[in-house]
């Protein structure tokens, strides 16, 4: 197949499949005419790098899964080095999860302290007052 015909299969830009060859990860093949030429295996491989970067994986960190593939493994994930990855990843998400639970505490504790702070300026809150003229609205 043709490259627009692999990019519309894939979900994808004929420039990005241009970009994964250029970085080694879509192979570079001519037919006779001098068009690039895809099969079946080429889709599994953007299929792959696709989802990964759907998860949040950077195209660098999608080569081990593209390579696995390529040596005819039946998915990518199967080989030690895309587990590394995995596991990688996973640690990095952890680290995250742990600085955002981090940040969201200290959000907590800030709210509660200024909730209690407002609540011991104005009991009930402040009265409404009017942006027109001053007064406070309520019975008269």
């Amino acid at each position: 197949m043709r490259i627009g015909e692999l990019a519309a299969r894939a979900g994808t830009t004929t420039r990005t499949l241009r970009y994964y060859e250029s970085r080694g990860l879509l192979p570079a093949r001519r037919a006779g005419n001098g068009y690039r030429s895809y099969d079946e295996s080429d889709l599994r491989l953007l299929r792959q790098i696709r989802t990964l970067q759907d998860f949040g994986f950077d195209l660098e960190e999608t080569r081990p899964f593209v390579e696995c593939l390529r040596a005819g493994h039946p998915e990518g994930d199967s080989c030690p080095a895309s587990l590394a990855v995995y596991r990688r990843k996973l640690g990095e998400l952890d680290s995250l999860i742990g600085e955002l639970t981090t940040v969201r505490d200290t959000v907590a504790r800030q709210l509660a302290r200024a909730e209690l702070a407002a609540e011991a300026e104005a009991p009930g809150g402040p009265e409404p007052q009017c942006e027109l003229g001053g007064d406070t609205w309520g019975p008269a």
